[in-house]
């Protein structure tokens, strides 16, 4: 087996990498799509609009400017920080206490609990869940939460690269790609190539870093983990119990799993989990098949609605609602290429910058040393990274089989600064102030903030420490 020596970035999936001796040949195979092949990876183009409001000027200032992440390295299978100082966030952080200062909240207090006897948080993750979704159809209990609690006003940044897995796991612990290890959706072991990390691999070394769950367990509690990704990985103090995380299943309906999360509420005190993460794979799997404005992502957005209508009324059924802290968010979202792209042309210039061994920057594909990337990215401090990374531009896809053809519909995995790649984040809860607007926030803050909301203590992450002083209301 060739072992790659690059990766492109731009994808839903991870999709080989650049191979020693790569020859390119025309083989188009869906429309709007041209692909080229080099020692069996296919790319594919999907062209994206590139409207003005594609990014967030205000964002990419501040995480441009950022000082570098700590630096971690790896011990035993653990994570351990080296002390540089705190990352891009903390900028953001100072930023909101000058664009949403906060003194209109700061004589609101939180809710005592009178029924639970410990803080408990509920966090759902919609796939696919585009910013502003919710506008798409009659959303009313989605809307709910955002009146009576916290949202981020302009969405919730992923971490780069915007794939599933790795942001999945980055809610989970706090880290960026390269410090908790999960880099991409599907990736080779540098020490052994013939090693390849997958969605359904769970041994503990891909795994790095601490997650929520994780640590829950440590602090001596029960936590939940429903098909979330890397739930199913034995852990430190986690072991996965079979009545709080099940195997990943996705044919198991969307109420049952309300359901089963609501049951839990039925347990002795004692037993009830304080914290449980929730997956759904929807509107993702609709959005990769015909692109974010469809008729079916509406129904599907409705859909998700009646998910959160159906944990709400479990709650109020029980008395609870106000007690319990709801978080809706997601990881990543489609984007949806126009008609009217000329699949030969792209091939052509494809092959032009291959046959004579150099890649022009800038036109559709940006190739970096690993060492050379933005520093904004936080992806180069792994060697699971290769060292040549090619990152396409918006609306192109790049894929590992060219019988992927459902790609035609809409992908993800760009530059998680595009305003086409945030996502939606709403929390409701005690310590979540009615109808208050935060700004845009990378979703390693979700760590910490919970956290605090659960009163445990958490692991060395890449987050900030004063992160949910921002948001939460004082005790």
């Amino acid at each position: 087996m060739v072992a790659p020596t690059g990766l492109y970035l731009g994808s839903s999936d991870f999709v080989g990498g650049f191979l020693n001796g790569s020859s390119v040949k025309e083989s188009l195979w869906c429309q709007r799509h041209a692909s080229w092949e080099a020692n069996g990876a296919a790319t594919s183009t999907d062209m994206g609009e590139k409207g003005g409001s594609s990014d967030s000027t205000w964002a990419r200032r501040l995480l441009e400017g950022s000082t570098s992440p700590p630096s971690l390295r790896e011990k035993g299978g653990t994570i351990a920080l080296s002390g540089r100082g705190v990352v891009s966030s903390l900028s953001i952080i100072l930023a909101f206490h000058l664009i949403y200062p906060s003194c209109s909240f700061s004589s609101v207090k939180a809710r005592p609990l009178s029924k639970l006897p410990h803080p408990v948080v509920i966090i759902f993750s919609f796939d696919g869940f585009r910013f502003g979704y919710h506008l798409k159809t009659s959303t009313p209990n989605i809307r709910r939460l955002i009146a009576e609690g916290t949202s981020a006003d302009e969405g919730l940044i992923p971490v780069f690269p915007s794939l599933t897995f790795p942001n999945h796991y980055s809610i989970a612990t706090g880290l960026f790609p390269p410090y908790h290890g999960i880099i991409n959706n599907y990736f080779p072991d540098p020490e052994n190539t013939t090693d390849w990390f997958s969605t359904r691999n769970h041994h503990p070394k891909w795994w790095l870093g601490e997650p929520l769950w994780q640590t829950v367990a440590r602090n001596g509690f029960n936590a939940a983990g429903y098909f979330w990704a890397g739930t199913e990985v034995k852990k430190g103090a986690w072991t996965c119990p079979p009545k709080f995380c099940p195997k990943y299943n996705s044919s198991t309906p969307f109420f049952k799993r309300v359901d089963d999360i609501l049951g839990y509420f039925n347990l002795p005190d004692d037993e009830i989990p304080i914290l449980s993460m929730v997956y759904f794979q929807d509107p993702d799997s609709q959005g990769h098949i015909y692109g974010p404005d469809h008729p079916e992502i509406t129904k599907a957005v409705a859909n998700m609605d009646s998910v959160v209508g159906r944990l709400i009324t479990g709650l109020e059924e029980r008395g609870i609602f106000d007690e319990v802290t709801i978080i809706l968010l997601d990881t990543l979202l489609t984007i949806q290429p126009p008609s009217g792209v000329s699949s030969a042309e792209i091939v052509q210039k494809m092959n032009e910058g291959l046959s004579s061994g150099k890649v022009g920057n800038g036109d559709m594909l940006r190739v970096y040393l690993k060492e050379d990337l933005p520093e904004r990215f936080h992806y180069a401090e792994s060697n699971r990274i290769p060292a040549i990374v090619g990152l396409v531009d918006e609306g192109y896809t790049v894929e590992y089989k060219r019988e992927k053809t459902y790609e035609c519909g809409g992908s993800h995995g760009y530059d998680n600064l595009l305003f086409s790649m945030r996502t939606f984040f709403v929390a409701h809860g005690p310590r979540f102030a009615k109808g208050k607007k935060i700004p845009s926030f990378q979703n390693i803050e979700v760590y910490n903030l919970v956290t605090a909301i659960l009163g445990v203590e958490g692991a060395p992450n890449n987050g900030s420490n004063s992160f949910p002083n921002s948001v939460l209301l004082k005790k």
